[in-house]
């Protein structure tokens, strides 16, 4: 039996947004900070949910650690990121796991309600990812940062929203699959096949129309069957 196609395109896709959140966690570039007074104009502040960084475009010099004197990790989003974005990957990772086992690649057909269930995980993986995306966003110009300057998205955010989005694809992908389980249940099994009755034709093979009929001699001695028409 053939893979079913939800299930290819939900393998694809999860991948994929595990890879794209898995960047957008550990980079530290959710938002950029530009232009601060009393700094150089070339200098850029990234901060992300784990560290801020600060670097001078002019001579790329790149120096991370940097002290949080604002109080910007303190902030609500930013620590409901630190708690989300990790949680999402650990069952990313267990939904994956489990629809490698509903797809059938060692066995001869698919398990459909594994795949689904694995498809409702993965889901649960895009939203949790989705949430902290979403509420940084929302509270990109609110969180702390020196008067004056110009706050910018970072790439970090940009890549967890994809793979948010592809994560909750490919769950709904592998959801699917419940619908053909469904089917499966709802399907009324086919009727045995009768067995014809021992003795009522017989196995013999004949050559030539004087075997049937010496054949039919004896049958009418032993009061056995007469041969079936197909025999002739």
């Amino acid at each position: 039996m053939r893979t079913p196609t939800e299930m290819i395109v939900g393998l694809v896709l999860c991948p994929c947004g595990l890879l794209l959140t898995l960047t957008g966690t550990l980079a530290p570039s959710w938002r950029q900070v530009s232009l601060v007074p009393n700094q150089p104009m070339d200098v850029v502040w990234e901060q992300g949910i784990w560290d801020i960084c600060r670097e001078r475009q002019s001579t790329h010099d790149r120096l991370c650690g940097q002290a949080d004197e604002l109080g910007y990790f303190e902030q609500v989003p930013v620590r409901v990121a630190q708690g989300l974005m990790p949680s999402s990957l650990v069952v990313t990772l267990v939904g994956l796991v489990v629809a490698a086992l509903g797809v059938r690649c060692w066995q001869p057909e698919p398990r459909h309600l594994v795949a689904g269930v694995a498809g409702l995980v993965l889901l649960l993986s895009g939203l949790m990812s989705l949430v902290p995306s979403s509420w940084y966003t929302q509270e990109l110009w609110a969180l702390p940062a020196p008067p004056g300057s110009t706050l910018t998205v970072g790439y970090s955010l940009v890549l967890s929203y994809l793979g948010s989005c592809l994560e909750i694809l490919g769950g709904l992908a592998l959801a699917l699959s419940f619908h053909h389980c469904c089917k499966e249940r709802r399907a009324p099994k086919s009727p045995p096949t009768p067995v014809t009755e021992a003795g009522s034709c017989s196995s013999r093979a004949y050559n030539n129309p004087w075997d049937v009929l010496e054949d039919e001699k004896d049958a009418q001695h032993w009061g056995s069957s007469l041969p079936c028409d197909s025999d002739l």
